[in-house]
């Protein structure tokens, strides 16, 4: 509601600005990504003087207090005393807003119109037939970000590393440079054929954001609150439903946790040099655990562990530089394809094997400062123009109809939105995923069968 609130306030008259100024105080936005954006909109829009960081409670968000240190200078194109890649000017800022404005009203209708066949209904028949559904028809919804990033923003991709077969099922791990790292991947998946079908490990507050923690949780996302006493339970649970070696999956995690700040580094190198620990420089120490429960769980489903280094140019992006086409002007992915029973099965060697790798990011990272790329580059295909606009104008279409059934159609299709909303919100809400018809029968039975003994 407090999203949709100061929506609503970003995009009326100057007159109801202060209004929001004045409620800042009172709202928690440890969790609210979709706000500090309307926010940010908003002080773009009406050229005001940002509140100083250490006079509000918005200290909280990093994202948040990394744009209110951009608006600080006398230009907005900069960004920690460095150019960025291309201004923002009129014409970015406005494209950048309506592909916003796009993608998440193409997100809702999606998924306010598709979940109820797609999850509710299938699922309750097939969990695979279910998947494969999800991951075609979001698929599609996924590829507008390829192409916002390589199509209408120019921005290069450049692989390099391990050539890295079709289709295969493969635990991921990467480096975490910043909040938008991951979506990156995206890219990668595209031109593997498994875009659909990428599924994160992720701090549990990002399920919390309107409209794509429902997404999220379609999409079997995994949210983890970072404290391995909680986590263990939770990974071993959601794991276990992605072992079926027919389904498709790219499972991917940061294994540092959190995305790489100076300070986070600095820390970082204290605790390994007292703990006699590799130092690291360009990325943190990873956290072993959670890696070690994928493989332990997922290991004999698993074609290979591909090893991604991410590294940018000339500047590490936020979700604003994204959305806007001001950074990146190229993306760096190095792969590294590591077949599944290479890796030690004891959590001990695991877990050296782990850190040995992210002292190989480091590396790499360095001489990437130095050379400005990545060894052994790919020749990888672009994304096809055309598949871009196929996915596109499918998307549109289908948002298109939605819209117009819902607000100029029957009451029915006004109720179906809301009863989809409804589920959607509790389903995301207590991480709940439905299981087959088949499945409650047998657990009924059992049930009764204990009781009668």
């Amino acid at each position: 509601m407090l999203s949709l609130f100061f929506s609503l306030l970003f995009f009326a008259s100057p007159c109801a600005s202060p209004l929001l100024i004045l409620t800042l105080p009172y709202t928690n936005f440890r969790f609210a990504f979709p706000v500090s954006f309307i926010i940010q909109l908003f002080f773009y829009k009406h050229n005001l003087q940002p509140i100083h960081i250490s006079e509000s409670p918005l200290h909280e968000g990093r994202f948040f207090n990394s744009f209110l240190k951009k608006m600080e200078g006398s230009s907005p194109v900069k960004s920690e005393s460095r150019l960025k890649h291309r201004p923002l000017t009129p014409f970015r800022f406005l494209r950048g807003l309506i592909c916003l404005v796009v993608f998440l009203s193409t997100a809702f209708m999606c998924l306010v119109y598709f979940t109820p066949v797609a999850v509710v209904g299938l699922r309750l028949f097939s969990i695979r037939c279910s998947r494969k559904t999800v991951s075609f028809i979001f698929g599609l919804w996924l590829a507008l970000w390829p192409s916002l990033f390589e199509k209408i923003n120019k921005t290069k991709v450049v692989f390099s590393g391990d050539s890295i077969p079709m289709k295969e099922r493969v635990l991921l791990i990467a480096n975490h440079r910043t909040e938008v790292d991951w979506m990156y991947l995206w890219d990668l998946a595209l031109r593997k054929g498994r875009l659909g079908c990428i599924k994160y490990i992720l701090k549990s507050s990002l399920m919390k954001l309107p409209i794509f923690g429902w997404g999220f949780h379609i999409l079997e996302f995994i949210a983890v609150e970072r404290k391995w006493e909680i986590d263990e339970q939770i990974l071993h649970q959601k794991l276990s439903t992605l072992k079926d070696p027919h389904d498709p999956l790219w499972l991917a995690i940061f294994p540092e946790g959190t995305d790489y700040t100076e300070k986070k580094s600095k820390d970082g190198k204290k605790f390994a040099a007292e703990a006699g620990l590799p130092v690291l420089t360009n990325v943190l120490l990873p956290k072993t655990k959670g890696f070690h429960a994928c493989l332990e769980v997922l290991r004999g489903s698993l074609d290979a562990v591909y090893d991604v280094t991410i590294a940018y140019k000339n500047h590490c992006p936020s979700f604003l530089d994204n959305v806007f086409g001001v950074d990146p002007s190229e993306v760096h992915l190095h792969i590294r394809r590591i077949p599944a029973e290479e890796i030690p099965a004891s959590e001990t060697k695991a877990a050296s094997w782990l850190i040995n790798t992210f002292q190989i990011k480091d590396q790499l990272l360095s001489d990437f400062k130095i050379q400005g790329h990545f060894p052994n580059q790919l020749n990888e295909k672009e994304i096809s123009t055309f598949k871009s606009l196929l996915s596109f104008t499918v998307i549109v279409f289908f948002t298109s109809l939605f819209t117009y059934l819902t607000f100029f159609s029957l009451f029915w299709f006004k109720l179906y939105v809301g009863l989809s909303c409804a589920y959607l919100a509790l389903a995301t809400r207590f991480n709940y995923q439905l299981m087959p018809l088949s499945d409650y029968v047998h657990a009924l039975y059992n049930r009764k069968k204990q009781k009668s003994e």
